[in-house]
């Protein structure tokens, strides 16, 4: 028995790590866009850099909403396809379109009206210019942004893993190539403006990869070239995705809110202390991708084996997936201590804004197995189908805990940006403690839903 389990673990491994990697990399490929963006506009002027880190912040706020929605899918189509319903599973993929569209449009509108928060906030003049044309120009991609999302729930739920890291390769080709010629003739702008012409690419490669995936219609085989179409979904579908969906929009637009708030805050202390938070953020967002991708390996994991009724292989999936994910992070944390400046000088050759970076980095450095393990369990979270959890936990740990602390840290205790990297840091530990503990109680109960 003792070898039997044996291969049983190896072959879970294998399968997690086949299915983790690519979506890893897909994640990472996406945060590689925005260092690369960073890095450019780094080198054009630092109020622009640390404007488009306001502005992103402000516009994935909201924008985190939709995604939220629209990531009801990773519950709905992985617990469809391991119970086998797989035409259930296409239904939901039109369904989650419709959402994608019809949410999209509602968050541009919100996002365009954001700016109103930097002049709330006391935002330098030139860094809140340079942000509004950055948010109103990011805001025409959201719509592709979440179509790309649903797509991508689909295809990994299926192990269909080429076509989002073919994507995303080709994506920071023509990312780098659109930043060299756009950001010096138009700053912002045309870092805003590359970005969302790769989203709109990324879209048609999803969607003719979905296409491609099913070889037979409704009606019988296909001819050659022929597209399958998606089944018409019906309001129970759109109920079911929103059923799992509103709890992770609600868990998204906390965690991405906080880092948003500390982000305003930072730019309230000055432009150093703002452009320093962009680079430390941003080298976090990189680590921390890494980590969504193996939630959402886990997620898939997690799910089609609560459809197929096996809560223990749920649990094993879901532990398997964290103690990965722990091994990821700490090595990430080794190489944030061992070196911060040559990090910090990707983005800027600025020896201020290099020296204001370096504790920053510091700091990120504890939170990276904290913030690891929050992403991966709300991932193992959202296979069972328990969502509202990962909303409670992010409330508690980084609104009841984290804000106050960054608060005390930075202005009262006067340590400024240092202070509040470590309130968000206490706030994902707490965070991260209570989603595991969810996990392995649901999981014990044998009751995910």
């Amino acid at each position: 028995m003792g070898a039997e389990a044996s291969v049983v673990a190896s072959a879970e491994a294998r399968a997690l790590l086949v299915l983790a990697l690519p979506l890893a990399l897909q994640q990472f490929g996406f945060q590689l866009m925005g260092t690369v963006d960073a890095a450019w506009l780094g080198r054009y002027d630092d109020t622009a850099l640390a404007a488009a880190g306001v502005g992103n912040n402000l516009l994935f706020a909201i924008t985190s909403i939709g995604l939220g929605l629209v990531m009801g899918l990773d519950t709905v189509i992985p617990q469809a396809i391991g119970g086998g319903r797989y035409p259930e599973a296409r239904r939901y993929l039109h369904a989650g379109l419709r959402l994608a569209v019809l949410v999209g449009l509602g968050c541009m509108l919100l996002v365009c009206a954001t700016p109103i928060v930097l002049d709330l906030a006391g935002v330098a003049d030139d860094v809140a210019l340079d942000a509004r044309i950055y948010i109103y120009v990011r805001a025409l991609g959201i719509v592709p942004f979440l179509l790309s999302v649903a797509y991508r729930s689909y295809l990994a739920a299926h192990n269909v893993t080429r076509p989002l890291v073919i994507a995303v390769v080709v994506g920071n080709l023509v990312n780098a190539g659109l930043d060299w010629l756009l950001v010096p003739p138009l700053g912002v702008a045309g870092a805003a403006i590359a970005t969302v012409s790769v989203q709109v690419m990324i879209v048609f490669v999803y969607e003719a990869s979905v296409r491609a995936l099913d070889p037979d219609g409704p009606t019988g085989p296909l001819a050659p070239g022929e597209a399958s179409p998606l089944p018409s979904s019906t309001r129970a579908d759109l109920v079911a995705i929103l059923r799992y969906g509103g709890p992770v929009a609600g868990q998204l637009f906390a965690e991405v809110s906080i880092f948003g708030v500390a982000t305003v805050i930072a730019a309230h202390m000055g432009t150093l202390p703002a452009a320093a938070h962009t680079i430390a953020l941003n080298l976090s967002s990189i680590t921390f991708s890494v980590t969504v991708g193996i939630g959402s390996a886990a997620s898939v994991r997690v799910g089609t084996a609560i459809g197929a009724g096996d809560t223990a292989l749920a649990r094993r999936r879901g532990v398997l997936a964290l103690v990965v994910g722990l091994g990821v992070m700490a090595s990430f944390a080794l190489l944030f201590v061992a070196i911060p400046g040559p990090l910090a000088r990707i983005y800027t050759s600025d020896a201020a804004v290099i020296g204001a970076a370096v504790p920053l980095l510091m700091i990120a450095a504890l939170f990276q197995l904290s913030d690891g393990t929050q992403a991966i369990a709300a991932g193992a979270l959202r296979g069972l189908g328990d969502t509202r959890a990962t909303l409670v936990g992010n409330l508690i740990g980084h609104y009841l805990v984290g804000l106050p602390i960054s608060l005390g840290l930075g202005f009262a205790a006067a340590m400024g940006a240092p202070g509040l990297w470590l309130g968000l840091s206490a706030g994902l530990t707490i965070t991260a403690l209570y989603l595991v503990q969810r996990f392995v109680a649901r999981t014990r109960t044998g009751s995910p839903r």
